[in-house]
């Protein structure tokens, strides 16, 4: 019996020892980086980052190492596929399990023995933002973490759950970390002043971007959300959280958007209910949620957001941290517990490591929900889905604001009528059919996109948009009839009864934001980015909804597969016209010119024209004739040159980005080399984006965070990026602009920067000021991003291939009134009522304002836009406005 025990006790004894083994066999990262993750003064790089993971891959049986696609940059943007081993071996399976579940075509009984059989699939990312350094950080941390423990939790969630851990910006990783270390000395390491976008176009707009989905790295991260796999559960760890907190989180303030299934905001509540519960058990105060942080869930088109019209329970958090400690500043009203924040934190000195651990004990707040609940949240996302197909199907009214204010109206109609209807419930219930018997207020069934639409290219570029975030397009076979109308054979057709139904309806709809104030009277609460943003209206997308059920000859388009359009044949003629209603005009013009092609301009309507040689290569159908118009101008390129900034500019990038999408030359300029002078000799129109110019009526110079950087560069800058030190002046660089225009240059101003016409007195004031020309409150007049309808001037270049009216993106912009009348305008708003989408608060006070302007100085021309007219990218209705000052 004795030798049996110590038989036994040996067998133990060499089965921890192999276990250990087995433990010690996974690299550390104080092992592979040298110091562990959160130490103080340590930043890891994206080469040694990438390094680590496929080291995990290969040292680790629950770790696999993706590549998702490349970014801006070339690298390789990677995912880790995390847990047991046994579901590692089954992957495709409980791929097609959770994708099947997400889409919902198929029966309760179904659903319900999948979810029992599948897996919660959970994404966690991290490094989108790069200065944001925890994000990218803790990704490294639970990936160690998930490849290496084996108590019993993580077992569980290696069981249950399959783990996505996504690097959202490998560049920017790569650029951040090796700024910040390039001091030897760790007390003066700091992330301050990189000197680019950590993003190679978009910076912090890399974080905008993922409806419209113009960059590598959000293409590359929306395939694997919205097509390979749709997690139920992501989350998107950011910085920092509000002064006085350490970290923010779910649940979110309001308004939420009205499209959402109202399981994605209780299932939000229960996981941002875990991750306060992990963190208060384990006493790691300052967790706040709520009204507690700007966050809200009424936005699409972030990383987080953009999953919830999905179906997915999208969640952030803002942490505080850095490698270089500081302290929790005090903030009295944080120190007062409430339903915000449950838990205050101190004022104390903060370490990164405290804020890995926290980012460690939520990672697996969530992982242990999706763990425990695992039934449960695979099947709400079909059910989710499955409600998005059942009101696709129906007649369906949406409650929301406007549609709320047609019930009220009739109640207080029916007051007035009958004071004492309130005690009357069933005659007060009838006053619903205010909204739910005007079948005009129904939601679309669908919508229909023709192919005989002046820029259906523009339109397919919509249509890829949709494809890439999962939607289901069809697209006609043959020509058919709706509703008495008669549509072309290829026209596209996006049904509601699907279930990504979210998305599908705030790519269409207006958006239809409350009003929101701090109190009554008070001054208005900003959105979470913008109000209103519909993708439709912005791209200027010809489309028709139908309220009731239609088919024809539709072929279902496979999901995720972007649409190339065929090369078209082309007519007999001598030469091409190249309508200048199209955007794709513009890119082959510019591939013609610099080629040393031969290019031409109708200067009566904008049209170009080209000869019609077989290596002009088009995907739409065009007129051809034998002679040029009798008003025709052959171009040649221009000498552009665009603003930038030491640091980089977010508009400045986006410019980039679209100019070199449409194959523009362009020479990038910062303030030193424009207060040189003698621009004339360089460059023929020089683009200012937004917060390039000094503001007109204030000292300081050109905003943005750049603003706030000294004077001088610091003797740590680095060439090439110290010659670029320098910021846009009244005194230095409104002189030499004015010289460049009386000289006869252009200069194009979008944004703020048109500011400009102000600080050159050419004839313009604010049109947004009261009876007494004092500039109007915000509590009178605040329009923060939306959608508005403008009117446009057609005697002039600059309009060419517009009609009578055009959609536009406005942020409370400047808006004028010309007083010169040399002054030409552009754009303007001539009603009181022209939010298409969006919110505007006093929108009467837009009445009779100029939003943009051609103006003579000299023997130059200055055209201001007071609104963006690229805004990230996203606003190709108007990008026309920019392509006609380029040739």
């Amino acid at each position: 019996m004795k030798n049996s025990f110590n038989l036994i006790r040996l067998l133990l004894i060499s089965l921890a020892l192999v276990q250990f083994g087995f433990a010690q066999q996974i690299t550390s990262p104080k092992e592979h980086f040298g110091f562990n993750i959160g130490d103080d003064y340590q930043l890891a790089s994206f080469t040694q980052t990438e390094d680590y993971f496929k080291k995990l891959d290969q040292q680790s049986d629950r770790l696999k190492y993706t590549v998702i696609g490349k970014t801006e940059e070339g690298r390789d943007q990677c995912m880790l596929i995390v847990s047991s081993p046994e579901n590692l071996q089954n992957l495709e399976e409980y791929k097609k399990i959770s994708t099947s579940l997400a889409r919902a075509e198929m029966t309760e009984e179904e659903a319900k023995s999948l979810s029992q059989k599948g897996k919660s699939i959970v994404w966690i990312d991290g490094g989108l933002h790069s200065t944001e350094v925890v994000g990218m950080h803790q990704l490294i941390q639970i990936a160690y973490l998930l490849a290496s423990s084996n108590d019993a939790e993580t077992k569980k969630i290696l069981d249950n759950t399959i783990v996505l851990l996504v690097h959202a910006n490998p560049d920017g990783q790569e650029l951040v970390t090796n700024w910040y270390m390039r001091e030897k000395t760790p007390e003066k390491r700091s992330s301050n002043f990189v000197p680019v976008l950590y993003q190679k176009y978009a910076g912090h707009d890399n974080n905008r971007d993922f409806f419209m989905l113009n960059l590598k790295e959000t293409q590359n991260m929306a395939r694997q959300l919205f097509v390979e796999w749709v997690p139920q559960i992501m989350y998107n760890h950011h910085q920092t959280a509000p002064a006085g907190a350490v970290v923010a989180g779910a649940p979110y303030r309001d308004p939420f958007n009205y499209v959402f299934d109202p399981l994605l905001m209780s299932g939000i509540d229960a996981l941002g209910a875990a991750m306060a519960n992990r963190l208060n058990v384990e006493n790691k105060p300052g967790y706040t949620a709520k009204d507690g942080s700007v966050f809200s869930t009424w936005y699409n088109g972030g990383l987080r957001t953009t999953t919830y019209f999905h179906n997915i329970m999208g969640l952030l958090t803002e942490m505080i941290g850095n490698p270089t400690p500081f302290e929790i500043p005090l903030v009295p009203n944080r120190l007062i517990p409430n339903n915000d924040t449950q838990n205050p934190v101190l004022p104390q000195v903060w370490h990164f490591q405290q804020s890995i651990d926290y980012s460690t004990s939520l990672n697996y707040a969530i992982l242990n929900y999706a763990s425990r609940y695992k039934d449960e949240v695979l099947y709400n996302i079909y059910k989710m889905g499955r409600n998005s197909i059942e009101r696709g199907s129906k007649d369906f009214w949406a409650l929301s604001p406007s549609r709320v204010a047609v019930i009220d109206t009739a109640l207080q109609q029916a007051k007035r009528k009958d004071p004492k209807i309130e005690s009357n419930r069933a005659e007060e219930r009838k006053l619903l059919g205010s909204l739910f018997n005007d079948k005009d207020l129904r939601d679309p069934r669908g919508y229909i996109i023709p192919s005989d639409q002046p820029d259906f290219v523009k339109a397919t570029d919509f249509i890829n948009a949709l494809i890439q975030n999962g939607i289901e397009i069809k697209q006609a076979s043959n020509d058919f009839t709706v509703n008495g109308k008669k549509y072309a054979k290829d026209s596209y057709i996006i049904k509601t009864d699907q279930a990504f139904r979210p998305h599908i309806l705030d790519m269409f709809e207006a958006q239809d934001h409350p009003d929101d104030f701090q109190y009554p009277g008070g001054p208005p609460i900003p959105p979470y980015d913008a109000a209103g943003w519909t993708l439709a209206y912005l791209m200027d997308v010809k489309f028709d909804r139908v309220l009731d059920d239609f088919n024809g000859p539709f072929q279902n388009l496979e999901i995720g597969k972007m649409i190339q359009l065929p090369e078209v044949a082309k007519s007999k003629g001598k030469f091409l016209k190249l309508p200048a209603t199209i955007n794709e005009s513009f890119r082959i013009s510019n591939d013609l010119l610099k080629q040393g092609k031969n290019v031409w301009r109708d200067e009566s309507n904008g049209d170009i024209y080209v000869e019609n040689k077989a290596d002009v290569k088009l995907n739409f159908a065009t007129a051809t004739s034998n002679n040029l118009p009798k008003k025709s101008k052959k171009l040649k390129p221009m000498r552009i040159a665009l603003w930038d900034t030491y640091g980089g500019s977010m508009p400045s990038g986006w410019l980039r980005f679209l100019l070199e999408q449409y194959h523009y030359n362009f020479d990038v300029v910062y303030a030193p080399d424009i207060d040189k002078g003698n621009l004339n000799a360089k460059y023929d129109i020089i683009i200012f984006p937004g917060n390039s110019i000094p503001r007109f009526g204030s000292s300081q110079s050109a905003g943005g965070y750049y603003s706030r950087m000294p004077a001088e560069a610091p003797e740590n800058i680095p060439s090439p990026y110290k010659e670029r030190w320098g910021r846009t002046s009244v005194e230095k660089t409104i002189p030499v602009l004015k010289s460049f225009l009386e000289n006869g240059g252009k200069v194009l101003t979008i944004g703020s920067s048109s500011d400009l016409a102000e600080h050159l007195e050419i004839g313009i004031e604010n049109h947004l000021v009261d009876a007494n020309k004092i500039e109007l409150k915000r509590t009178d007049f605040y329009t923060p991003g939306s959608v508005l309808t403008a009117k446009v001037g057609k005697d002039s270049h600059s309009t060419w291939g517009y009609e009578d009216e055009i959609d536009v993106y406005y942020s409370n912009d400047n808006l004028y009134k010309i007083t010169n009348p040399e002054i030409k305008p552009i754009l303007w708003f001539d009603s009181e009522k022209v939010l298409k989408s969006g919110w505007s608060w006093g929108q009467k006070y837009l009445k009779d304002g100029v939003l943009a302007f051609e103006a003579p100085v000299g023997k130059g021309t200055l055209v201001s836009f007071g609104n963006d007219i690229n805004f990230r990218a996203q606003t190709h209705g108007t990008f026309k406005l920019l392509f006609n000052q380029l040739m």
